[in-house]
């Protein structure tokens, strides 16, 4: 196995506790509103609103939604259970911001993730980093400084820029355009199976699963077998799944 030159990554919940972060969120701006919304079960409501995400964010990706129309959807179907109107887009804007200000207070690395960055860079000298996200440029790259990751990023690849999200090959093959190799010559990690791992493995990357401890489903093994993934728990596990 040749190691790759260049290694991207997801950002959220690969190398950033972007979970963690979201559950505090939301729970501080529950609290902030009182009554019903803030007395509402916390693991309840924080899995209400993971599945909005995924919804509304979904739509946003299939081009149903732009990028504003799904973050006030979410706010509005999550209030929607205790009467808080939100129907005017400057009151729903203003909610969801007041969401982020809570969520940017929880911004940490994954404890693995320098470690995992330090003894790549020692097994494969010169290796390049890279990041391939679902998202706005300008918020993420106001993440990546945050959490002190923007200067070991040669390039960061938005879908909000680029047009297109993954899975689409063609976001793949833009970064690696970026960096110059081949997609043969890359690798792509992040922490779902379809988008991430089994995408990238279909544009010709390397594809790498981070399930993060997660016992993988039967079914989810064979998909990943079937396009050649590579599996792995933690990130600390990259050096010997990439660099051999």
């Amino acid at each position: 196995m040749t190691a790759p030159r260049v290694i991207l990554f997801d950002l959220d919940d690969t190398l950033f506790q972007h979970s963690e972060a979201v559950a505090a969120g939301v729970l501080a701006h529950r609290r902030s509103h009182g009554g019903a919304i803030a007395a509402a079960d916390d693991r309840a409501e924080f899995a209400r609103w993971q599945e909005l995400e995924e919804h509304h964010y979904h739509r946003y990706l299939q081009g149903e939604l732009d990028f504003f129309g799904q973050r006030r959807a979410r706010a509005r179907d999550f209030v929607a259970p205790y009467n808080l109107d939100l129907a005017d887009d400057g009151e729903a804007d203003a909610w969801f911001g007041t969401y982020v200000d809570h969520y940017r207070r929880g911004w940490m690395l994954h404890d693995d993730t320098l470690p995992a960055l330090d003894a790549l860079a020692h097994r494969i000298p010169g290796v390049r980093y890279g990041i391939i996200t679902n998202a706005v440029l300008a918020f993420q790259t106001e993440k990546l400084d945050a959490i002190g990751l923007s200067p070991r990023l040669e390039h960061v690849v938005a879908s909000g820029e680029v047009g297109v999200a993954k899975p689409d090959a063609r976001i793949f093959a833009h970064a690696c355009e970026l960096f110059g190799v081949p997609a043969s010559d890359a690798a792509y990690v992040g922490a779902r199976l379809g988008p991430d791992a089994i995408g990238s493995a279909e544009a010709g990357l390397t594809g790498v699963w981070l399930c993060r401890g997660r016992r993988p489903s039967s079914a989810e093994s064979a998909a990943a077998t079937a396009v050649g993934v590579r599996v792995i728990g933690t990130l600390a596990e990259m050096p010997g799944a990439l660099a051999g």
